[in-house]
């Protein structure tokens, strides 16, 4: 199958191509089928509100996983082109993060998650497809971080209670914040810390897909004890 085949069928299921790379030792990308490597890693996920309308449209998000429907959506895309589907909320869980730095669309910014040159803050990685061939893959285009230029760090400061230093995140007081009357802005809105962000504004997320994301944040946090 064509790298281009691959990208298209990754559209027409609802999703954003993310990148790929071939796998190495070290990448912790599992096997293909046992005793059969993975030669190629693209990665799906989503970038801006197209994914979530995507969703909302098939499911009720008050009642339906978003990680259920991406499991539907790309398990259904993987057994239609060969592939091995993954998923970065398995468990155990698998290194996305390193497979995102390995595809080489993005870079770390200083709220810990990774920037896109286009996308900024607005992206995700709802899973990865596996080949046992090693596909032909356009040379990349190597793009410097836009982290590196921004001198003013608007993303460090717009947060209500300070959870980003630039090396840290404090997750319980962002959780207690969100839970609180006073975070309900964050919480309609989603993070103000990613609002603050000049790049890729034009994708960030609709306001009842940041909702949905910081109400499952919140969720989690309550289920491990934080708030």
């Amino acid at each position: 199958m064509l790298f281009a085949d691959i990208v298209a069928a990754i559209a027409r299921a609802g999703f954003a191509f993310r990148g790929a790379f071939h796998p190495g030792d070290g990448d912790g990308v599992p096997e293909f089928a046992p005793g059969i490597a993975t030669a190629t890693l693209v990665l799906v996920g989503n970038a801006g509100p197209d994914m979530w309308r995507n969703f909302s449209r098939e499911r009720d998000p008050d009642k339906d996983l978003l990680d259920d429907w991406s499991c539907d959506r790309i398990g259904a895309l993987a057994d239609e082109i060969g592939a091995r589907a993954l998923f970065p909320f398995a468990k155990p869980p698998l290194p996305f993060q390193r497979w995102a730095g390995r595809a080489g669309e993005c870079h770390p910014s200083p709220l810990g998650i990774f920037i896109h040159p286009d996308y900024g803050l607005w992206h995700a990685y709802r899973g990865a497809l596996g080949f046992a061939a090693r596909l032909i893959l356009p040379e990349p285009a190597p793009r410097p971080s836009p982290c590196a230029t921004c001198a003013d760090k608007p993303c460090l400061s717009a947060c209500p209670v300070g959870a980003f230093d630039g090396k840290t995140y404090d997750v319980p007081a962002c959780a207690r914040h969100i839970a609180s009357p006073a975070g309900q802005d964050c919480m309609e809105r989603g993070c103000r810390a990613r609002h603050a962000c000049p790049i890729g504004r034009a994708y960030a997320y609709d306001p009842a897909q940041a909702r949905f994301h910081m109400r499952a944040f919140l969720r989690a946090r309550r289920a491990s004890g934080v708030v």
